[in-house]
């Protein structure tokens, strides 16, 4: 042991302190690495993306997303889509040298720290988009001294824009689109004299005006406030913005002129202020922007002429103002616009003659002219423009031949010349064009044979060549394409038979051949054809037998398992039904009236499933009984088996709850009538001809008038019976009345404060300064603003000055009572922009409230039957209507009476709705007889014999007659939305395609339409697929016999519409 020990001791401690204190010390991060720590471990679960940041680093120097200065000082962090799942640090005060803040796409939520700012000092750059961040944005971010770029966009941010943000004098750059935010632009944005964009589209309940200092802002480079609520006039200091580059404000509220200053923003190269309400004419101080690029100002109110002064702009690539209301004609000035690609301008009033200088634009790919009152002819230097892709002319006045010209447009993929005056051949080179998909040609003047050349046409989809004057056969070269989707030939001067090679054309989907002169049978490869889902062969003179047309049918029709419509009417076939129809599942309308064929129905008729608009044998030679399968038919609207040698009795059609249209005359049917509401309100006329047929509880045998007399005495007995019945109970109800009326008048005013009296019970879903006894005062009569079923609905101003509806329930019903819980179960838990807000409710032990936003431009009731809507479209309003809240004339029975909300609940509040544009009546309106519902009284009216047109709204009645069908198609639709039994109704989706379907149908359109969408402006139009083609509303008109409820057709061949996928 040592003499002296103390050395040792010291060296012993010496050794602890180098080996274990100083290595520690040398591992401990710095407080900046600590800060970014402690946010790390505030996330939700262990971010992948930064493993690396490690508390035994001296600094955060080399950690995943930071960048130091050469003092290991933390000057930028930068993580962009990374899932951190947490909220943004709230103390970052030792983070102050930082420079750079960006946590893009992070998967943020919370709010902005109010402190930022002031942690901050030295921030230049923060970028908190892509997030979740919710709340307002504080006004203290708007104390940056130094901050350049502010980007929050694509976050739920809610609130104003703050009016501090002139505060941020450095600003370049602010980026807020894509959240929640409302107000109106702040007037401070006038201070940020070194903004270069300010980007707020998205915001939808951003209103106001754009400020007039927005024209202080003079190194502003982008002005962006699409699909907003910005409103009023753009205001002339516009035009100091001389460094302007891009200005978009679409989709708004825009009003008044497009300012004359805007011509001094000389940098301008894009203008898109499509979709508002911009008046007065194209100002031509448009001219002086020679950077222009684009400009976009379809669908607004703008008259007068295209100033020709645009001309100058000669780096145009667009010109789209299409939608709008501008005459004269296309200047002759765009043939300096060598640059440009699309001119775009439907859907005007342009008239005079396409300008043969047209040709100078090489570049151009997409020529819009459509919906126009374009004349003259088509000029042929339109060849000259090798690089057009899509070329529109339909509905305008064209004359003269298709140029052969335009064969040399190599480029080209999409034609539509309809709805013109176009005469002579369809020139052979268009079907040398190699990319050409859609060559639509409807309602011109056109003659000649379809070429040979068309088998060249390989890419070839959509052929429509409808009512014209196309004469020859169908050339055997069609089966070369292999592409082909809609053959569309109906209403020419066809000869000759359909050739065998057609079932080439294997993805053929639409076939039109009606109206012209085809004869010959069906071809025997019809059964390749397996996409085929509309077929319309219908007044031809087509024969033989539907076994040996379509060959060997087991095959065949099994084969065809896609076709919906089959239309075959008014040719010279003969022979039996074939039995194998069942095999066609989708099958919809099936058609086979006036022809010769003969033998019984068969029996797999009754069980095609989806048979539900049309079945029409009539004229024929069929004879036996309607077979007991038919009671399978429940979905079945129209069925015509008139002039035919049936036999039996009509029970089995009594199942059919479905029907809206029969027809059964001039059969030899026996019996007694089935005793059913429909049957008994059918016009006699349908049932004509069949002698042996009696209505039920009469007698059968007409010859027996002792049995009539005593029928009648019996009848005129009950009747005195039932005078005098009525008239006792008159006289006690006005006795009683008056007894009653003087107490109920005195006791009115007491119940109804003891309805209201306290205690209340009230839950509110948003935050609301509320009193029920503000709310009770403000039941009075003056604030009504609906009444309905089940209550009645006020308009209450509450303690914040905040209006809102408030529903009050009418008490001691159990309906009222189950009715409010309904409400309340469904309305809570729905949010949707089209259905009315529930803020709360309120209930005493005998009065039930409901608390609703108020909705300051009336009821939907009010819009149809007060205001000026002789031009609301159906598809304009079925979003606005929702079951359980929309007014009871509009309910189907199992809510109205069960209180069961379905979606085929609201599918009938939508046919309801629809029937009150078409008819321009309420649903319960005091014209109908028996007290009865707008549906009822509508089916009442087309089981008669009186004309549908009848129906409409006496303002709809005088517009063009091509409307008129559209109009009687939409009702056909609204009887299917409006069916007795909820499973008969087609889906709301199904309701949409149908009605979008009628717009595609409109003889008088071409197939080019402008959508109101900011992307895809250019989809197929509408145009009928044949001229002759009778709507749904039609085939409830007899076109033929004693009685317009029939379904014999007219002499023009005559199918229902299928869907096209345009």
């Amino acid at each position: 042991m040592p003499a002296n020990p103390r050395p040792l001791f010291s060296f012993l401690v010496l050794s602890f302190i180098l080996v274990f204190v100083f290595p520690f010390n040398a591992l401990a991060v710095n407080q900046q690495g600590e800060t970014l720590l402690s946010w790390k471990r505030s996330l939700i679960g262990s971010p992948e993306g930064l493993n690396n940041w490690d508390s035994r680093n001296e600094t955060p120097y080399g950690w995943f997303g930071i960048t130091c200065n050469f003092n290991n000082e933390v000057v930028a962090l930068g993580l962009r889509y990374v899932n951190l799942f947490g909220t943004l640090p709230s103390n970052l005060s030792s983070l102050s040298s930082l420079n750079e803040l960006v946590l893009s796409g992070t998967n943020l939520t919370g709010s902005i720290p109010k402190k930022i700012s002031t942690a901050l000092p030295q921030l230049t750059h923060l970028d908190l988009s892509g997030n979740a961040l919710t709340s307002e944005i504080p006004s203290e971010l708007c104390n940056f001294p130094k901050l350049e770029q502010l980007l929050l966009n694509s976050n739920k941010l809610r609130g104003s824009i703050p009016i501090e943000i002139g505060n941020l004098t450095s600003l370049k750059w602010l980026i807020l689109y894509d959240n929640q935010l409302s107000g109106s632009i702040p007037n401070t944005v006038g201070k940020l004299k070194y903004l270069e964009v300010i980007r707020a589209g998205g915001n939808k309940n951003l209103e106001g005006s754009l400020p007039q200092e927005i024209g202080n802002c003079s190194n502003l480079l982008i002005l962006g406030l699409v699909e907003t609520s910005i409103s009023g006039f753009l205001p002339p200091s516009l035009g100091l913005l001389k460094k302007l580059q891009t200005i978009a404000i679409y989709t708004a509220l825009l009003s008044g002129q497009i300012p004359p200053e805007l011509g001094d923003c000389t940098e301008l190269q894009d203008i898109y202020l499509y979709e508002n309400s911009l008046i007065g004419s194209i100002s031509k101080t448009l001219g002086k922007l020679r950077n222009l690029r684009n400009l976009l100002l379809w669908q607004n109110n703008l008259v007068g002429i295209i100033p020709p002064d645009l001309g100058t702009c000669n780096q145009m690539l667009v010109i789209d103002i299409s939608m709008n209301s501008l005459t004269g004609s296309i200047p002759q000035s765009f043939r300096n616009l060598t640059k440009l690609q699309e001119l775009q301008l439907s859907l005007n009033q342009i008239s005079e003659e396409i300008s043969a200088q047209l040709g100078n634009c090489q570049k151009i790919t997409h020529i819009e002219l459509d919906n126009n009152q374009i004349t003259g002819s088509i000029p042929p230097e339109i060849g000259n423009l090798f690089n057009l892709t899509l070329f529109y002319l339909w509905q305008n006045k064209l004359e003269g031949n298709i140029p052969p010209s335009i064969s040399n447009c190599q480029n080209l993929e999409a034609i539509d010349f309809s709805q013109n005056s176009l005469v002579g051949p369809i020139p052979k080179g268009v079907f040398q064009l190699k990319k050409l998909n859609k060559l639509l040609l409807l309602s011109n003047n056109l003659s000649g044979e379809i070429p040979s050349e068309i088998g060249n046409c390989s890419s070839l989809i959509r052929f429509r060549a409808n009512n014209n004057k196309v004469s020859g056969t169908i050339p055997a070269q069609i089966g070369n394409l292999k592409n082909l989707n809609f053959l569309d030939l109906g209403s020419n001067r066809i000869t000759g038979v359909i050739p065998e090679e057609i079932s080439g054309c294997q993805n053929l989907a639409f076939l039109d051949l009606h109206s012209n002169a085809i004869s010959g049978n069906l071809p025997q490869s019809f059964n390749k054809l397996i996409s085929l889902q509309f077929v319309d062969f219908s007044n031809n003179l087509i024969e033989g037998t539907l076994s040996t047309s379509l060959g060997s049918l087991s095959t065949s029709l099994g084969s065809l398992s896609s076709l919906t419509k089959l239309t075959l009417a008014k040719n010279r076939l003969s022979g039996t039904i074939p039995s194998q129809l069942d095999s066609c599942s989708k099958l919809q309308l099936l058609d086979l009236s006036g022809n010769q064929l003969s033998g019984n129905i068969p029996s797999s008729v009754g069980k095609i499933p989806s048979l539900e608009i049309a079945l029409n044998l009539s004229l024929n030679q069929l004879n036996g009984e309607i077979p007991s399968e038919f009671t399978g038919l429940n979905k079945l609207g129209i069925l015509d088996i008139s002039y035919n040698h049936l036999t039996g009795d009509l029970q089995h059609l009594a199942a059919l709850q479905n029907l809206v249209v029969l027809n059964v005359s001039h059969n030899n049917f026996t019996g007694h009538v089935p005793d059913t509401p429909f049957f008994s309100k059918l016009p006699l006329s349908v049932l004509s001809g069949n002698p042996a047929l009696c209505f039920s509880g009469n007698q059968c045998d007409f010859d027996d008038k002792h049995v009539k007399r005593g029928a009648a005495a019996r009848v005129a007995m009950i009747v005195l019976l039932c005078a005098a019945c009525a008239l006792l109970l008159a006289a006690l109800y006005i006795i009683l009345l008056g007894k009653t009326r003087g107490n109920g008048a005195q006791e009115s005013e007491g119940e109804d404060d003891l309805e209201m009296s306290p205690p209340w019970e009230v839950t509110l879903y948003q935050k609301l300064d509320l009193s029920i006894a503000d709310v009770a005062r403000s039941l009075t009569a003056g604030n009504v603003i609906g009444r309905g079923r089940s209550g009645v609905v006020y308009k209450v101003t509450i303690l914040s000055e905040l209006m809102v509806a408030v529903k009050r329930f009418k008490s001691a019903e159990k309906i009222s009572a189950a009715a409010f819980s309904s409400e309340i179960a469904t309305l809570a838990r729905i949010r949707h922009r089209n259905i009315v807000r529930l803020l709360g409710w309120g209930a005493n032990w005998k009065t039930k409230l409901l608390f609703y936003d108020y909705m300051a431009n009336g009821t939907l009731g009010t819009l149809l039957h007060e205001g000026n809507n002789v031009g609301l479209g159906p598809m304009d309003t079925w979003h606005q209507k929702s079951a359980g809240i929309s007014d009871d004339g509009d309910l189907k029975q199992e809510y109205a009476c069960m209180l069961k909300i379905t979606e085929k609940s609201d599918v009938y509040s939508y046919g309801v709705v629809l029937l009150e544009i078409i008819t321009g009546k309420k649903p319960v309106n005091p014209s109908f007889p028996d007290g009865h519902h707008v549906v009822q009284w509508v089916r009442d009216h087309l089981r008669c014999k009186k004309d549908p047109v009848e129906i409409l709204d006496p303002k709809l009645q005088g517009h063009p007659h091509t409307q008129i069908q559209e109009m009687l198609q939409a009702l056909g639709i609204s009887l299917l939305c409006t069916s007795n039994r909820a499973e008969d109704r087609p889906t709301m989706k199904d309701v949409a395609a149908l009605l979008k379907e009628i717009r595609q149908e409109l003889i008088t359109g071409g197939e080019a339409q402008k959508p109101t969408s900011k992307t895809s402006k250019t989809m197929e139009s509408s145009q009928s697929y044949s001229s002759s083609s009778v709507t749904p509303a039609q085939l409830l008109m007899l076109q033929q016999g004693s009685s317009r409820c029939s379904l014999a057709y007219s002499s023009s061949s005559s199918c229902i519409m299928s869907s096209t996928n345009q």
